[in-house]
């Protein structure tokens, strides 16, 4: 237990390390918050816009993250040696394996949390055509990014420590401080047209069912890195997630009239609109809890599918 530990607390960090990683998160983050200064002019549906774009980047920046940190997880390390190293040791391939996917989700999770203060953000940022961009919020947040930057540049310099890791943890510190100040001490003036904004916290749940879902596609892409490199990763994972978009329309239909082919395609392609809630949202209504639940037990028969396949891959994979 205690070499699984060690792996998947190595793996996690050398995620993090990278410097793809922070520009993925940075890149995530600002493109979120810049979407609720945009004035889009749509017809009353402004802000319904904001939440559904900035769940889609959160969505499409963890696929990206999932497929790059898999294939620096297992596909470098067993290409460069590393891993033939590491199974050197009383290491057996499905603890280093399970482990190495320990490690993705844990940065997957801190990616998402990054991910999920700029959704909050851009809900309470958010304007219609009777409003007006939200500069002061717009400002804090750039400002506190930029001193996260800034602090891990000083440790770098006067302390000698790794940049990339420090700047990873002190920008999420900093972006927490912005976020608590501008939800809760930062007040826009309210209108006769526009109500003060206030965060929305029912993409609370839509974004835990879509750390779910970049879950799922981490387990794939573990599983394709057992015997791809990043390209052929992307692109067979890329081609799952929308396959699983359209799972209902290629599949479901013709699974419901007795089709045993699309039955088996049904069941073995990720249905993702069953953890893209964003239209769920419309009319203020709410994802309940007890829905995300139930979409845990999905992803974990799912992972376990997908783990023992990838287990499967790597079985028999020359090393040397």
């Amino acid at each position: 237990m205690r070499q699984f530990i060690k792996i998947a607390t190595n793996a996690f960090m050398e995620l993090v390390r990278q410097p793809v990683f922070l520009l993925l998160m940075t890149c995530s983050m600002s493109f979120s918050v810049f979407l609720a200064v945009v004035p889009y002019f749509g017809f009353g549906e402004d802000q319904a816009m904001v939440k559904t774009t900035v769940l889609a980047v959160m969505l499409l920046s963890g696929l990206f993250g999932a497929v790059l940190n898999a294939s620096a997880s297992v596909a470098n390390e067993i290409r460069s040696g590393t891993a033939l190293a590491v199974l050197s040791k009383p290491v057996g391939r499905a603890q280093f394996l399970l482990a190495k996917y320990v490690g993705l989700a844990g940065a997957l999770v801190v990616l998402s949390y990054g991910n999920l203060l700029s959704v909050l953000l851009a809900s309470r940022m958010a304007y219609d055509a009777y409003g007006s961009a939200d500069l002061q919020a717009t400002w804090t947040f750039f400002g506190f990014l930029l001193l996260g930057y800034a602090a891990a540049g000083l440790s770098n310099y006067f302390l000698n420590r790794p940049f990339v890791a420090d700047a990873v943890w002190s920008v999420l510190l900093c972006c927490t401080i912005a976020f608590v100040i501008i939800a809760f001490f930062v007040h826009k003036e309210a209108t006769s047209f526009t109500p003060e904004s206030k965060v929305d916290w029912r993409l609370a749940p839509a974004a835990v069912l879509i750390l779910f879902a970049l879950l799922v596609l981490a387990g794939l892409a573990i599983a394709c890195s057992t015997r791809m490199d990043m390209i052929p990763t992307l692109a067979i994972c890329s081609s799952v997630f929308l396959l699983g978009l359209m799972s209902d329309y290629l599949f479901g239909r013709a699974a419901e009239k007795g089709s045993i082919w699309a039955s088996i395609c049904y069941t073995v392609v990720p249905n993702w609109q069953l953890l893209w809630l964003a239209d769920a949202l419309e009319n203020k209504k709410t994802i309940p809890w007890s829905y995300v639940a139930k979409a845990f037990g999905y992803v974990v028969c799912y992972l376990g599918a997908s783990l023992s396949a990838a287990l499967i891959l790597f079985e028999d994979r020359e090393l040397n």
